[in-house]
């Protein structure tokens, strides 16, 4: 019987469809073949299917691999232990007459090779697995290429392969290894090229490293290279390394380091013209696959050979535009305070509320300014706002305007607007807020009982007509000029009191415990739930235990426990809606899994007297009365006092009677969110019952649009859901940028600050005052374990977070400006705090005992 596939493949019998049969080097190598100009040194694979016999003939191979699939990446011992079994086996395993006379058929007398491990989860745009199999170079003779192919092979299970898997969720039964056997090419010179910066991902330049011998030395870090970097056929770059010693092959097999020649080690490793030469074979590699590459090169005899081309895994994807414009694009998530990936089914919820075209990439949303920049008066409005609350994007839009990388191509007749902070001159009326509360309210409510007489596509059409309300209650202009008028206000007392008084910051004391702040309140009111369970041991003790899936299981048995259901049902009827980055849609809201607020009860059962919320709102409005007090009997003393009291005063009100609306549209959104959320799920659910998808969450990896298609029509392509989930894989490893270019230029702004200490970490003051306290470093809501006076340290807040304000002293986040959520609250309650701070997650360790500058926005490691 003939096989449906031999156990080796010619490179010119491979293309990428057989990536299953020849792993990803393997299919990279077959498709580089079909590429006209690229010259790749001959070769073949050995397939899966040989590396599957072989595996299946060790007796013991099943019990290993259901072993090392339940350890952990802690388990190190355990990993070593069972994968240096698993190698030995392989290793050492006879291999089948069959399989070596298909390898051996294709070698040539008196030829070195190359071989080179190409497993099936290798050269993958989500992970490139790159340097975890062995591979071997020079290898002569038929017997020794052989053992060569076990030991790439075994090297399937190598630790650094299976700790690799482990970390990246593959599953070590479903990975299979092929074997690459290339003939050998003896360079000159060798290296890697990148088709796009690898440190700030600019599509537009090729980035060459060049080594003298093979490119072994280069890869294992024996020696520097020279960097070259190539854009538009013009060479922008040079770095020329001294390189000592190279990788050369020996004459008997393998290699071996050898000492250059000293006229050698300082000599530029490629003429301009080979420069210019291998980028447009980069460029034209690329074109091929249609995504940037990270490419092996070698030059030999005149001739540049390609021997391996994977995608750049770690580039953060450009918005796709259908024109040839410039763009300049500004990360939304870092103003949401939510700069992880959202589902598709979030990312389209989010389109069709905002007014504002915004793009998306990478599973994040952006905004375009690239109008504005064209346009005198609205770079200028631009530069004004971004560059209250966003220092770090002010520092790189500034770089972008100093490259007239947009050029000021506009005329303004009429500027683009940009709402911006107008400071009030009338007197503000409390009642105004009440007013739009109380109509948000109202909204909600008929949203909530209307949407349940609607089912099928109707529920669709009548979640896209409701979006117009919610759109008023986002971007009305009584409820932005509230908001508004409070941050203008804000800003005159900070501006006048310093100008004055001298007075740094003033309004953040101002704004502590002002009334209708739904936000703050919301912390402040988990802590009068803790008091209803206070008198109730059993209670505590159940919550202690309890698990995600059963809370309200056997409550109702303990005594208190009818009472703690009350409370907590009370509570999420209020702020269940809630969640972390709840922003998008399709997360879980507090009350689908009401457990997720039991670690923040017992923080303050645990850190908490009774009735301490209430202690806690009086001692900031207390605080506020003081400074208040403070700032006007001393602004009596100036020239022109009184008036200048009466100014300050009226400012005052603005600010404490309008500031805690500020929380307010945001709360009304992610109401209505829920009540979608609500009615789409029971869509979801009638889609499982008909067999159109696997499980209801499928339908989070659809737009509204497509969700809407799939019930009217009942079908769905199911490999669609597949392949967006993979990519939100992805797009979860990647680190958005607060500013990128249509080019995907990253572009990273400084702090340009002086009098700050030398080793301090600089970040953005948002709210006043001096703290010192152990430093909790959370990366997820769920892993806070903080206690009374620890200042918080984490990538970024967003409402959610607030009971967890409630117990610390301080707060620094990656992510944040003047007016986002994490700011206000931290104003209200009086903590002292930092945010914007890069990489604060990893400068500062956790318990390390620290002192946060919250008035002069910076962070010392005491």
């Amino acid at each position: 019987m003939t096989r449906r596939h031999p156990f080796v493949l010619g490179f010119s019998e491979i293309d990428k469809t057989l990536a299953g049969l020849v792993g990803g080097k393997g299919a990279n190598l077959g498709e580089l073949r079909k590429i006209d100009g690229i010259r790749v040194p001959d070769g073949f694979c050995i397939t899966t299917d040989a590396f599957r016999s072989i595996v299946k003939e060790i007796p013991a191979i099943d019990e290993w691999l259901d072993q090392l699939s339940g350890l952990k990446a802690e388990d190190r011992d355990q990993v070593a232990r069972l994968s240096g079994e698993i190698r030995q086996a392989i290793a050492s395993h006879v291999m089948p007459q069959g399989i070596r006379e298909q390898i051996t058929s294709r070698l040539e007398e008196g030829k070195a090779y190359a071989v080179r491990s190409s497993a099936t989860a290798e050269d993958l745009p989500a992970a490139s697995f790159a340097g975890q199999q062995d591979s071997y170079l020079n290898i002569t003779g038929s017997g020794s290429v052989l053992r060569h192919v076990s030991l790439c092979w075994a090297s399937l299970f190598t630790e650094r392969a299976v700790f690799y898997r482990m970390q990246q969720g593959f599953d070590h039964r479903q990975v299979q290894l092929s074997v690459v056997i290339q003939q050998m090419v003896f360079p000159q010179a060798a290296g890697i090229m990148f088709t796009a910066d690898p440190v700030n991902g600019n599509r537009e330049v090729v980035s060459i490293d060049a080594g003298l011998g093979l490119g072994e030395a280069m890869v294992s870090g024996l020696v520097n290279a020279d960097n070259y970097k190539v854009r538009d056929g013009n060479i922008i770059h040079k770095k020329i390394a001294v390189q000592k010693s190279g990788v050369y092959a020996l004459p008997s097999g393998g290699t071996a380091e050898q000492e250059l020649e000293p006229a050698l080690q300082q000599q530029q490793k490629l003429t301009d013209e080979q420069m210019l030469q291998l980028a447009d074979i980069g460029r034209k590699i690329a074109a091929h696959f249609a995504c940037p590459q990270d490419i092996e090169w070698c030059w030999a005899d005149n001739i540049f050979y390609i021997v391996q081309s994977r995608p750049i895994t770690t580039l953060f994807p450009i918005p796709v535009t259908n024109d040839l414009q410039k763009h300049v694009y500004l990360s939304v998530g870092h103003q949401q305070m939510m700069t992880d990936p959202i589902k598709p089914l979030g990312l389209s919820m989010f389109l069709l509320t905002t007014l504002r075209p915004m793009a998306t990439a990478g599973g994040r949303l952006f905004v375009d300014v690239a109008g504005f920049l064209a346009s005198p008066a609205g770079r200028e409005r631009l530069m004004m706002v971004v560059g209250q609350s966003e220092p770090l994007i002010n520092d790189a839009l500034n770089t972008i305007i100093e490259r007239d990388f947009i050029p000021l191509t506009v005329e303004d007749k009429e500027p683009p607007v940009i709402p911006a902070p107008v400071v009030p001159e009338g007197e503000s009326n409390p009642a105004i807020v009440t007013e739009l509360i109380q109509q948000t309210q109202a909204s909600i409510a008929a949203l909530k009982e209307n949407i349940q007489t609607k089912s099928g596509t109707a529920v669709f059409d009548f979640i896209a007509e409701d979006l117009k309300a919610l759109q008023n209650l986002l971007f009305g202009k009584e409820s932005a000029n509230v908001f508004l008028s409070a941050m203008g206000a804000s800003a005159w007392l900070n501006e006048k009191m310093y100008e004055w008084l001298g007075e740094k910051n003033a309004a953040d004391v101002l704004s502590q415990s002002v009334p209708n702040n739904i936000t703050s309140e919301m912390g402040l009111a988990l802590m009068d739930v803790a008091d209803v369970i206070r008198p109730y041991p059993e209670v505590i003790h159940y919550l202690q235990q309890v698990k995600d899936e059963d809370l309200w299981e056997g409550l109702r048995a303990l005594r208190g426990g009818k009472e703690t259901q009350a409370a907590l049902m009370d509570y999420l009827n209020k702020y269940g809606m809630r969640c972390v980055g709840e922003i998008d849609i399709t997360k879980t809201r507090w009350s689908e899994m009401p457990a997720i607020l039991v670690p923040m009860l017992l923080s303050n059962l645990r850190n908490f007297e009774p009735n301490a919320s209430q202690q806690k709102f009086e001692q900031g409005r207390t605080a506020a009365m003081k400074k208040e007090q403070d700032l006007t009997d001393r602004l009596r003393q100036l020239p022109d006092g009184e008036q200048k009291v009466a100014d300050t005063q009226r400012m005052i009100r603005t600010v404490r009677n309008y500031i805690g609306y500020r929380e307010y549209p945001k709360y009304g959104k992610i109401s209505r969110y829920y009540i979608y959320k609500q009615a789409l799920m029971k869509e979801a659910e009638q889609l499982v019952r008909a067999n159109v998808i696997p499980e209801k969450e499928a339908v989070y990896y659809l737009t509204f649009e497509e969700f809407r298609e799939a019930v009217r029509t009942q079908q769905l392509d199911i490999e669609t859901i597949r392949q967006r989930k993979e990519e939100y894989r992805l797009f979860d490893k990647l680190t958005p940028p607060r500013l990128m270019t249509s080019e995907g230029e990253i572009i990273t702004g400084r702090y340009n600050r002086k009098n700050i200490p030398a080793e301090a970490i600089v970040g953005l003051p948002v709210s006043a005052g001096v703290v010192e306290g152990r430093a909790r470093v959370v990366l997820t809501m769920e892993d806070a374990n903080l206690e009374t006076g620890d200042i918080l340290v984490t990538p970024f807040t967003d409402p959610s977070w607030t009971p967890l304000f409630v117990s610390i002293k301080g707060l620094v986040t990656e992510v944040g400006g003047l007016m986002t959520h994490g700011a206000v609250i931290a104003r209200e309650y009086g903590l002292p705090a930092v945010v914007s701070v890069e990489n604060a997650t990893r400068l500062i360790k956790d318990g390390q005992r620290i002192r946060v500058h919250g008035t002069e926005g910076y962070i010392e490691i005491l």
